[in-house]
C-alpha cells in the first residue's frame, strides 16, 4: 500500500542540531514529506522544532519519545502536544522479552501510556527491535504475546529491518497487523548484527522492499531511518528517495 515518505530524525540528528532549518530544507528539497522527531524537542524545544518543520513544509509524522508513564508522563505529553505530534512511539527493552512474565510486566507500562495519551486525544505506537521476533515461548512468538496483552488503542510502528534480523517476514507481519500498523521504519543493509550493521541506501541491501511495501496494510507513513552509514547522509537519503518513489512504493513531494 503506497504511503507518504518521511525521515526519522535520528538519521540527520547531528546535522539538525547544527543547522535545524537547513537540514529540514534539504529533506524537503529531496522530496520527503515529513519527519518523525527524535532528540530535537529536547535540544531546541517543541515550538522551535515545529516552526522549522512548518517553514520547510514538512509534517510531523509522529514523535519518537518515551512512553508517557511514570513521573515524567505529563511533561512528555506536554512537550509533544506543543510540537503537534498526535502519536508517540517507543519500545520495550530487550530483556523484557526474556520470559512471558517479563513481557506482561513490560506491557503494563505501554498500556498506562496509552491511557495517559488518550486523555490528551493522542495515541501511542509500539516500535520493535529484534527480540520480539527471535524469542518463542511454548511455540508462541514473543511479538504475539506482546500484542495479546497490549491495549487495542496502541498502534504499531514496524521496524522491518530489525524484524528480518529476528527471523521474521515483515510482509507477513504487516498482513497480520492490518490497520493497526500505521508506520514502518524503512532501512536497508546486511541485517546480521543489531550493534554493528552499517546501513546502505534503500534498495541496495538485503530487505525485499518491493514485497514488504506492496502488501495490503494500514500504513500511513514510510519512514526512512539510516542509523550508521559509510557514505554522506544526504546522498543516502537521495538514493533512498529515488528508489522508493521511483519504483512507486512510496509517495514523495517531487
Amino acid at each position: 500500500m503506497t504511503a507518504d515518505l518521511a525521515v526519522m530524525a535520528y538519521t540527520v540528528l547531528d546535522q539538525a542540531r547544527a543547522d535545524l532549518d537547513g537540514t529540514f530544507a534539504r529533506l524537503a528539497e529531496i522530496g520527503y514529506r515529513g519527519v518523525e522527531t527524535y532528540g530535537l524537542v529536547e535540544h531546541f524545544g517543541p515550538a522551535r522544532v515545529r516552526g522549522a518543520l512548518d517553514a520547510a513544509g514538512l509534517a510531523v509524522t509522529s514523535a519518537h519519545a518515551p512512553f508517557p508513564a511514570g513521573p515524567d508522563a505529563e511533561s512528555i505529553l506536554d512537550q509533544n502536544q506543543e510540537l503537534g505530534a498526535e502519536v508517540l512511539v517507543w519500545s520495550m527493552e530487550r530483556e523484557e522479552f526474556d520470559s512471558p512474565d517479563a513481557i506482561k510486566r513490560g506491557v503494563q507500562r505501554v498500556n498506562v501510556a496509552a491511557e495517559h495519551a488518550a486523555a490528551r486525544s493522542m495515541k501511542i505506537a509500539y516500535h520493535n527491535h529484534f527480540a520480539e521476533f527471535s524469542q518463542f515461548f511454548d511455540g508462541v512468538q514473543a511479538y504475539d504475546l506482546l500484542l495479546s496483552h497490549m491495549d487495542d488503542r496502541v498502534l504499531v510502528e514496524l521496524d522491518a529491518y530489525w524484524a528480518v534480523l529476528g527471523g521474521a517476514d515483515p510482509a507477513e507481519i504487516l498482513t497480520r497487523l492490518g490497520d493497526r500498523a500505521r508506520f514502518i521504519h524503512v532501512k536497508d543493509g546486511p541485517a546480521v548484527s543489531y550493534s554493528d550493521d552499517v546501513m546502505v541506501p534503500i534498495g541496495e541491501g538485503r530487505i525485499d522492499w518491493r514485497q514488504t511495501l506492496s502488501v495490503p496494510s494500514g500504513l500511513r507513513w514510510h519512514i526512512v531511518e539510516l542509523e550508521r552509514l559509510h557514505i554522506d547522509t544526504f546522498e543516502a537519503l537521495q538514493r533512498s528517495y529515488d528508489y522508493l518513489v521511483g519504483n512507486g512504493l512510496s509517495l514523495g513531494a517531487r
